[in-house]
């Protein structure tokens, strides 16, 4: 299942993508599905028909993890 997230990249624009799994630790490279423009539009330094990237970490600031499709909904009671 994969996860939407935000990736801030040094010096660029910020990256909507998913991902499989969160990169852990060790790890020096990042692989992206569907990379595009935070508004949904193509990224201009990428051929139009690219589907995936892979990324070195060393270049990420870092990541936002977006909310997904099974994310729960918090209920918070108000008090009118």
């Amino acid at each position: 299942m994969s996860t939407t997230v935000i990736i801030h990249i040094r010096n660029a624009e910020p990256i909507l993508a998913e991902i499989e799994e969160l990169p852990q630790a060790s790890d020096l490279l990042i692989t992206l599905s569907n990379p595009r423009q935070r508004d949904g539009k193509d990224l201009m330094f990428l051929e139009r028909n690219v589907v995936t990237v892979i990324w070195p970490i060393a270049e990420i600031s870092f990541i936002e993890i977006l909310p997904g499709e099974t994310a729960e909904e918090v209920v918070s009671f108000i008090r009118e």
